[in-house]
């Protein structure tokens, strides 16, 4: 089976607490290591960001399984296609709070520079990911 990148973006729920992050985190780190999943996720206490990588049935079950999750809202795909090579080979599954996103690099991406994912074309949404890759990489 081929590979594929789903990106998608989320509202939180009324369900969502504080905490939720965490656990969020902690079980997609486990359980994407497992399934051979990886990705990123962005988030701002608001909104989701998240790009998923492995096999098209595998990710497939991922993003239903957010779908599910009561803690998503308005979950929306911004991208979804085939690839040939994993972008976050090395993260499980990386996370990157908006507080470590500059004002200039979301603007590059965005048509505001405050992190709004709905705003965001699929491609503008990878290219923003790709580039707080490297910006984590780095520091």
């Amino acid at each position: 089976m081929y590979l594929v990148r789903l990106i998608y973006a989320s509202q939180i729920s009324p369900e969502f607490k504080a905490e939720d992050i965490e656990n969020i985190l902690e079980v997609a780190q486990r359980d994407n290591k497992k399934r051979f999943i990886t990705g990123m996720l962005c988030f701002n206490r608001k909104y989701f960001l998240q790009c998923l990588e492995g096999s098209r049935a595998v990710v497939n079950e991922t993003y239903q399984l957010i779908c599910r999750d009561k803690r998503h809202q308005n979950v929306v795909i911004l991208d979804y296609c085939q690839i040939d090579r994993r972008e976050f080979a090395d993260w499980s599954m990386g996370y990157v709070p908006t507080s470590r996103m500059k004002e200039q690099l979301i603007l590059t991406y965005s048509p505001k520079n405050e992190f709004l994912p709905f705003e965001l074309s699929g491609e503008g949404a990878h290219g923003m990911m790709l580039a707080l890759r490297n910006q984590v990489e780095k520091s």
